[in-house]
């Protein structure tokens, strides 16, 4: 098939079995993020029908590539290399900044995946503070399951507690929740507005609204509903606020009606506020007892209930069908996602116990591989639901186990050498902590 020949049968595709409602849009040149409000999930579909329904597969590599902005892009995917190059010429590349003394360098590798945690990080960044313990919370951080077998990465299960506590140890500094859940949600906008307008220069407003209800920022999940915290400011129109974004890398003014919309929205409730003048660094035993609370050496949770929501499909417990699985997955990509947490760990303790930066690099390899493989799962799992073929469990669960074996292997890693370093400068403080004595 020729170029344009697979950018219509992506048009059929969205068009027929997906019935995708932003059509007017499509062009080879469409962004199918931000023209299309294509997901990852979405994406995902659009592989499967093409596979289903067209013939027309690529290798697992393929899927994830981080690359593809356009419709023209995707369609690429699917051509021998020679004729995608033929097909439209490679922009010059930009040159990429490389950190000097790879992970021993003065630049910090910088990951955006939780943001509760980025909001806080932002603060410590602006201080010159190293915030990368902080994320080590985050590549197992509580998830839900719903009564119907449905993985979600926001449920009242969930709570932001244990990281608030846990950064007010480790950066000597109060994070304040304003939000009371008692009051009602005018009651809870009067006190944003109270805040917003007192703020400080130094001060950082947290509040929780549903991304889903403020199409001016990408939403690159396009989840309904998606709570979000950002942080809003003031500026001198009235009518107009300065919106801080540190999870999505984002900044910009956004009118004020429609961030209060947002925040407005029963989906949604929560918010702090926080001084970042009062941020102090992490002293090394706190690091250590924080990275020690949150490294799950005998277990994987999230693969645990990957298999335990494919069991409950496949069993047919509670009615549920394999075509089900398909809803029970589909917020897997923004846990997944949290898995590249792991490099700050890494980050971290190779540069505090300065071990070799080529073994740093191997590790950051082999975290890709682990997200890879869960969006190799998440397309598996797809595909069973979708054509209800039970002979494609084992695809499933074969990719389970590989998955659990790369996130094994590197926590087992990340434990030796945070083992080895915390045994070090606790050895080094015994003399003075005895004399103290």
């Amino acid at each position: 098939m020729t170029r344009s020949d697979i950018i219509d049968a992506i048009a059929k595709v969205l068009a027929g079995p997906m019935q995708h409602r932003h059509m007017e849009a499509f062009s080879p040149t469409a962004r199918l993020n931000q023209d299309l409000y294509l997901d990852s999930v979405l994406i995902l579909q659009i592989f499967l029908n093409l596979e289903l329904e067209h013939g027309l597969m690529v290798d697992d590599a393929v899927i994830s590539r981080k690359d593809v902005v356009t419709v023209a892009d995707l369609a690429d995917l699917f051509l021998p290399e020679d004729d995608a190059a033929r097909a439209e010429p490679e922009p010059a590349a930009e040159p990429i900044a490389e950190f000097e003394g790879g992970v021993h360098g003065e630049e910090y590798y910088d990951i955006k995946v939780h943001c509760f945690v980025s909001c806080l990080c932002d603060g410590l960044k602006r201080r010159g503070i190293d915030h990368r313990p902080f994320y080590f919370g985050i590549w197992d951080a509580p998830f839900g399951i719903s009564q119907r077998h449905e993985l979600l990465y926001h449920d009242a299960t969930v709570s932001h507690e244990p990281f608030r506590l846990w950064f007010e140890r480790l950066y000597r500094a109060p994070v304040t929740p304003w939000y009371d859940h008692s009051r009602s949600k005018d009651e809870n906008i009067a006190t944003l507005l109270d805040l917003l307008e007192k703020r400080r220069e130094t001060e950082g407003v947290m509040v929780m609204l549903d991304l889903f209800h403020l199409p001016e920022r990408e939403n690159k999940f396009n989840q309904n509903p998606f709570p979000h915290y950002l942080m809003p400011e003031m500026t001198e129109d009235p009518d107009v606020w300065f919106i801080r974004d540190p999870d999505y890398r984002w900044e910009g003014p956004i009118e004020r009606a429609k961030v209060l919309n947002a925040v407005a929205q029963p989906s949604v409730a929560g918010g702090y506020h926080f001084d970042r003048a009062a941020f102090q660094p992490a002293a090394d035993a706190d690091v250590a007892a924080y990275l020690n609370e949150c490294l799950i050496r005998d277990r994987n949770p999230l693969i645990d209930a990957l298999r335990s929501i494919l069991a409950a499909h496949v069993e047919g417990r509670d009615r549920l069908t394999l075509s089900d699985l398909t809803s029970g997955l589909r917020e897997l990509p923004v846990l997944a996602i949290r898995k590249y947490a792991y490099e700050h760990g890494f980050a971290f303790i190779w540069r505090a116990a300065k071990l070799a930066n080529s073994e740093f690099e191997h590790w950051c390899t082999e975290i890709e591989a682990l997200h890879q493989e869960l969006k190799n799962i998440h397309f598996a799992a797809m595909k069973l639901a979708q054509t209800g073929d039970r002979r494609l469990i084992e695809d499933v669960t074969r990719r389970l186990d590989r998955a659990d074996r790369f996130e094994t292997s590197i926590k087992t890693r990340l434990g030796a050498a945070f083992d080895a370093w915390s045994a070090g400068f606790q050895d080094a403080a015994a003399p003075r902590l005895k004399a103290l004595g």
